[in-house]
């Protein structure tokens, strides 16, 4: 009964969001045809009080001129570090686990680390959310040859930033 009791406590003051971010960008060159590539990253989330959150996002990549498929899921814990009342800048305690494949190169991987964020509130419904890059571990394993990659560390670069909008129901 103190478990039940607790819960209804914190689900009084909880709110679910929905959001989360798309990317398009082109490439190509002077002999090369030009190639899109897209990221869509559905995501919903409870916030449990000023400071948590918890939430899951699915990941979807790809292109248009064939190339690989990416699919992932990733459920995360939020800590706001300062929690203001414009902006919110908090770290992502994540887990990732997904699959990519890519004429008959499939690879699975996993990772687990921080995801540092901001996050700009428009209103009390409308916050538009970055999440720049990933501090932690990651593996990959080609499902044909069993080779396998692990590998430690920061990767903060352009190439690694998804911006999204969260929206508070």
């Amino acid at each position: 009964m103190i478990l039940a009791s607790t819960v209804m406590a914190m689900s009084v003051n909880a709110q679910v969001y929905v959001g989360g971010g798309i990317g398009v960008s082109t490439t190509g060159g002077d002999n090369t045809d030009d190639v899109t590539s897209y990221k869509f990253v559905p995501e919903i989330g409870y916030t449990i009080n000023s400071e948590w959150a918890a939430g899951m996002a699915f990941g979807w990549e790809g292109s248009n001129k064939g190339g690989a498929k990416t699919f992932s899921i990733n459920p995360y814990v939020r800590y706001n570090v300062i929690n203001g009342k414009v902006v919110n800048v908090f770290l992502d305690g994540s887990v990732e686990f997904g699959h990519k494949y890519n004429a008959g190169f499939d690879d699975d991987f996993f990772g687990v680390g921080l995801k540092p964020g901001v996050a700009f509130k428009v209103n009390e419904k409308i916050s538009v959310v970055t999440h720049i890059g990933f501090i932690g571990y990651e593996h990959w394993k080609n499902k044909p040859s069993k080779n396998s990659v692990n590998s430690w560390g920061v990767d903060v670069d352009g190439r690694n930033i998804i911006l999204g909008i969260y929206y508070n129901i």
